[in-house]
């Protein structure tokens, strides 16, 4: 994978398929101390201790369908390519963290990427997970949970064209605005996107 976007979205529909509910996604970058930190939480089932170290192996899979693995080792050797580290935290029953650190300005290091498409993806594409989702430069910092959203919308669906419409307008507004000057929103503050036009 050429970006690190697609790492998330990948690790982040794995999480989906054991039945997580809620899914957190977080982005750390340290411009100053040359670091950027990828988490993904989730509360789906969990992985047995004995298998961790198995589930990175591109060659291990529990399914017949498609390697589950491939995702995480792929994202596993994108960390170790620039100076990195990868690690996984799980239990059975309560849920995975993935974590990934990545030297900033390592000329192997993956860009970042179209995170607001994979995110507006994985919202659309799954309705009946909310997502919690952090991004923090020197910082500054913008969050955004759909649960929060949802609570807004009274009773529209969160995947109706004009709700994506505004979280589009939102997250593109909101990421922009941490990189280049610092920012610090929630979307408490915009206007509701049952309003927005079409």
């Amino acid at each position: 994978m050429k970006e690190l976007s697609l790492h998330i979205m990948d690790i982040a529909e794995n999480a989906v398929a054991a039945d997580a509910t809620l899914i957190e996604i977080g982005v750390t970058e340290d411009k100053r101390g040359n670091r950027m930190c990828i988490r993904i939480r989730d509360n789906g089932k969990g992985i047995p201790g004995e298998l961790i170290e198995s589930v990175a192996d591109p060659f291990y899979t529990t399914r017949t369908t498609r390697r589950v693995g491939l995702g995480l080792s792929l994202f596993r050797e994108a960390t170790r390519r620039c100076g990195g580290s990868f690690e996984i935290r799980s239990k059975k029953g309560e849920g995975t963290e993935v974590l990934g650190s990545f030297r900033r300005d390592d000329i192997d290091r993956a860009p970042l990427g179209d995170l607001l498409s994979s995110l507006v993806s994985l919202i659309i594409g799954n309705p009946g997970v909310d997502f919690i989702y952090h991004h923090d430069v020197d910082g500054q910092t913008f969050h955004l949970d759909t649960r929060e959203v949802k609570q807004t919308l009274d009773g529209l669906p969160i995947h109706e064209p004009e709700v994506i419409k505004f979280l589009k307008e939102f997250l593109l507004d909101s990421l922009t605005k941490i990189e280049a000057e610092g920012y610090d929103s929630t979307p408490s503050g915009r206007s509701n996107p049952r309003h927005a036009e079409a």
